[in-house]
């Protein structure tokens, strides 16, 4: 193994069943299963709590389904949260009702907007009602651990010194950046993002707004994430031109909000410095093999998911429900390494079709925004045939994209298997 500190030397060792390096939501949901399932997990997780703004907040009617058999809803709902039954976006003024989630099967037939810290420290309590689970906070995950060719753990860097954690298998779900997948020296297709976005937060308007998803013009596109006390936004721009907007001044960026989405310019105002906006790179890319011997991927780890449709919390959560329907038979029978890494291959074997579908999907949208042409298509008002056309098409929008973006392409189940509960 190649350590990056010049004293590979581990101040402590422990031994599991399954270590997860990153405690998002891939990592805590797998954490939470296998435990329940009496599988001995140790999760290390970098930063000292899970307080990081401008990350994904939607949970969506596949992960509700989740919560509801994890039999943990009632703590779910007394988060506070905004559920919205629909989504709308307003095209060159007109407004579109593109997504009603109406049309899903009871119960959950909206999606629930919170803060994704809310919805970890849910699942992180929940997991540690388990003797089964250990969550060690301020543990960096720097290198991972070999013997005869074979993933045996990993080298994590504490506060206590390092850290070295030796399983059965090691599951990386520490995001885009993955420390486990570089030292693993897995290769990733990259598609092309033409945007980045910046993220900030804006007052809600004196007068109340419809709950909508965006705005998008010839001015670009507003995205308005509704929060009770304020606006979750995120503004579309050219990827690589967040240094020349900034050189163009805080007035000229608040200027194109209010162009994009005129009942945001009084708002605007309240961006006085550019501390208070946030860059996200986006990016949309898959491994191409998402394991090797002793070790898996899941999540942002394996596929980074673009912010269209907001569907990264749910497809990394629907990676670890698979992973541990997939897991818990094999540690309860025979968990040898022939069966650990089957089981892992067989992850994305079941993963990696319906995440490269919805990449399909979001790489699709790109190339619209980019190219400007839905905006070319909808006048403002509609002419006799748009209106004609929208009628037509948007009802059955409506019934396809509430499924595809409500479930994805491959909602997950928990095996009862994976379910039951086990000291």
């Amino acid at each position: 193994m190649n350590h990056p500190s010049a004293d590979p030397t581990p101040d402590t060792t422990l031994k599991t069943t399954v270590c997860i390096a990153g405690g998002g939501p891939a990592g805590i949901m797998l954490g939470l299963l296998l435990s329940r399932a009496g599988i001995d997990v140790v999760v290390l997780e970098k930063h000292a709590d899970f307080f990081r703004d401008f990350r994904g907040d939607t949970v969506h009617p596949s992960t509700l389904n989740l919560i509801d058999q994890l039999g943990i809803r009632e703590a779910f709902d007394r988060i506070e949260q905004t559920l919205l039954p629909r989504l709308d976006a307003v095209v060159n003024g007109v407004r579109i009702h593109a997504i009603d989630f109406a049309t899903l099967p009871e119960p959950n037939r909206a999606i629930a907007l919170m803060p994704q810290w809310d919805l970890l420290k849910l699942l992180a309590d929940e997991a540690a009602r388990s003797p089964h689970f250990d969550l060690r906070m301020n543990a960096e995950v720097i290198d991972v651990v070999r013997s005869d060719g074979r993933v045996t753990g990993v080298l994590a860097r504490t506060a206590d010194g390092l850290l070295q954690v030796d399983a059965a298998l090691t599951v990386a779900a520490d995001g885009r950046a993955s420390t486990v997948s570089k030292a693993l020296n897995l290769s990733a297709r990259a598609f092309g993002v033409p945007v980045d976005v910046t993220w900030f937060r804006l007052d809600r308007p004196a007068e109340a707004l419809p709950d909508t998803l965006g705005y998008l013009s010839s001015s670009g596109l507003v995205i308005t994430i509704p929060r009770p006390d304020y606006l979750q936004c995120g503004f579309l721009i050219a990827k690589g031109s967040f240094a020349s907007m900034q050189n163009g001044g805080l007035e000229a960026f608040r200027e194109r909000i209010a162009r994009a989405a005129p009942r945001l310019k009084e708002v605007a105002q309240g961006l006085r410095e550019w501390d208070q906006i946030k860059l996200l790179s986006v990016q949309i890319d898959r491994l191409d093999t998402w394991s090797v011997p002793g070790a898996l991927c899941i999540g942002d780890a394996a596929h980074a998911m673009s912010p269209v449709f907001g569907v990264g919390i749910n497809y990394a959560v629907q990676d670890a429900v698979a992973t541990a329907n997939l897991l818990v038979p094999v540690f309860r029978g025979d968990p040898s390494p022939a069966s650990i890494d089957a089981a892992a291959r067989a992850v994305q074997k079941r993963r990696e079709r319906p995440t490269a579908m919805m990449q399909r999907i979001q790489r699709s949208v790109h190339r619209v925004l980019g190219t400007g042409a839905g905006v070319r298509l909808l006048h403002n008002p509609p002419t006799p045939v748009e209106r004609t056309v929208l009628r037509a098409i948007i009802p059955i929008i409506r019934l396809i994209a509430a499924r595809v973006v409500g479930y994805g392409f491959r909602p997950e189940t928990i095996s009862p298997e994976t379910i039951s509960r086990r000291s």
